[in-house]
């Protein structure tokens, strides 16, 4: 499945780059991510983080990779391990409220056990609005800080 979603936040791109390219801020607006730690690398290119989500089939960890940069416009992370590979690319740009954030995405249901990969079109539909919501979770936060 594949996926666009954008939305503007009243916050300075530069700021909206730096809070999205640390991984390690997403507990803090992904309803589904728990924890993220920092496994190795400075923030750029190639940079690693183990990330431990709980999906309606349980708890699963995925190791994350920073598979492009470019700063104060886009990241990428890519999960290198784990169920349900994804790839998510924030690219951030000056918008008509300060910033616009676009996120284009590719995940999959490979990993996930029996049923839920039989789901797929209804978790597909459940996941979208999930994501919607969590980067309205995202614009709240950066809105108030």
């Amino acid at each position: 499945m594949t996926f666009r979603l954008d939305i503007d936040v009243t916050a300075p791109a530069a700021e909206v780059f730096a809070f999205v390219a640390d991984f390690r801020t997403t507990p803090r607006w992904y309803s589904a991510v728990q924890r993220v730690e920092h496994v190795r690398g400075s923030g750029g290119l190639g940079t690693q983080y183990s990330v431990h989500r709980t999906l309606p089939t349980g708890s699963v960890v995925n190791v994350v990779e920073v598979t492009s940069y470019v700063e104060g416009e886009e990241v990428t992370f890519t999960s290198i391990t784990g169920p349900t590979p994804f790839v998510y690319r924030y690219r951030i740009a000056p918008g008509p409220l300060g910033s616009r954030l676009v996120l284009e995405g590719s995940i999959s249901t490979e990993g996930l056990p029996g049923v839920a990969k039989l789901l797929s079109p209804v978790a597909e539909r459940l996941f979208k609005r999930g994501m919607q919501d969590n980067l309205g979770a995202l614009r709240d936060l950066l809105e108030t800080a």
